[in-house]
């Protein structure tokens, strides 16, 4: 499977540049989200750390939808991820896909490869910590990704792609 990763800005020029078999759209509860030509799935949660009242956190229900996303498509499929600006939830998204695809121990190395594809990339921790359980790695994940640190400032992230065999 390979994984197109980004903000919502770049989604049309992603979509009009290459075939893309699915979107998966990570958004507050709230936002609008335009008509897309291919088949889509959307999330819908703030980004947020940690619980906070008043706003929708990620649980275990938006992990499973996500965990069973590449289940549904083909090997050889091209989903594009995006959250609003493409650096938190999509970011966080990409890493929970790479490491529920891989073995664990891994989750260090794909924190490396998400660092050097996306210097912006700060993956909402709550993702991490939430898919690092559902996954059963003991912290590994949470370790990885607070090992890379936090992401450059920016404005919104960079466009970057991987492909998960």
């Amino acid at each position: 499977m390979r994984l197109v990763v980004g903000p919502v800005t770049a989604v049309e020029r992603l979509l009009a540049a290459a075939p893309i078999d699915h979107v998966l759209t990570l958004v507050s509860p709230d936002a609008e989200i335009s008509s897309i030509a291919v088949p889509h799935t959307v999330l819908r949660f703030n980004d947020i750390s940690k619980p906070r009242p008043g706003l929708v956190a990620p649980d275990a229900a938006i992990l499973a939808t996500l965990f069973d996303l590449p289940h549904e498509l083909a090997a050889d499929a091209t989903l594009l991820i995006h959250c609003h600006a493409g650096v938190s939830r999509s970011t966080a998204a990409a890493y929970v896909l790479a490491c529920a695809h891989g073995s664990p121990g891994e989750e260090g190395a794909w924190a490396a490869r998400l660092r050097q594809a996306s210097p912006e990339a700060t993956p909402n921790a709550l993702m991490i910590a939430l898919a690092d359980q559902a996954l059963a790695r003991g912290g590994a994940m949470v370790r990885a990704i607070a090992g890379i640190g936090r992401g450059v400032d920016c404005h919104e992230g960079s466009v970057f792609e991987w492909t998960l065999d």
